[in-house]
């Protein structure tokens, strides 16, 4: 891994994108013992409008806790594709969920395209799980860190009754990377 590794999630509010952050803060910081910190933004509407979260993750402490070149960029929506695929540093990664986003930001860096909120629709059964799809793909996309560690993380945040929900959420994301890279 690099000195510092720039993640950024981005949709619309109400898709559990600052909570998918907060996770992969998590894992790397609580499970994988490396500096970690978590931002957020979004715009005024509680739900729909544009949200971000930023996960910075490092071997050695954060001196800026935002996001400057941004390594991997997650889009589940056009709008946020349009507002927050900026920033991607040449060579990074933009993981987009294909049914939301049509006009597919341009720059340096590779694509990677998945069905995230279809996935969590038809595979699982709900889609208020895509976060957690959309989690495992941008670990299973940059490897900041490990599949074990992500799944330990995303299991420590949800209820019992829901630990088997995610799982497969999780796992299904996961696998939806390693399928569209050929892996």
């Amino acid at each position: 891994m690099a000195e510092r590794y720039e993640i950024r999630f981005s949709g619309a509010g109400g898709q559990g994108l600052i909570t998918a952050g907060i996770i992969l803060a998590e894992a790397a910081s609580i499970v994988e013992g490396k500096y970690a910190v978590q931002s957020q933004s979004y715009g005024p509407e509680a739900r729909g409008g544009a949200s971000k979260s930023e996960v910075i993750i490092s071997d050695s402490p954060i001196d800026y806790p935002k996001a400057t070149v941004v390594d991997a960029c997650l889009a589940m929506t056009q709008v946020a594709a349009d507002k927050y695929a900026n920033g991607i540093k040449p060579g990074g990664v933009l993981l987009i969920d294909t049914d939301f986003v049509k006009n597919v930001p341009v720059g340096d860096f590779r694509v990677v395209k998945i069905p995230i909120m279809r996935t969590a629709k038809e595979e699982i059964g709900r889609e208020i799980v895509a976060n957690v799809v959309a989690l495992g793909a941008m670990i299973a996309l940059t490897d900041v860190v490990s599949r074990e560690s992500g799944e330990k993380a995303v299991l420590a945040k949800v209820p019992e009754a829901f630990i088997e929900l995610n799982k497969k959420a999780y796992s299904i994301g996961f696998q939806k990377v390693k399928e569209a890279l050929g892996k």
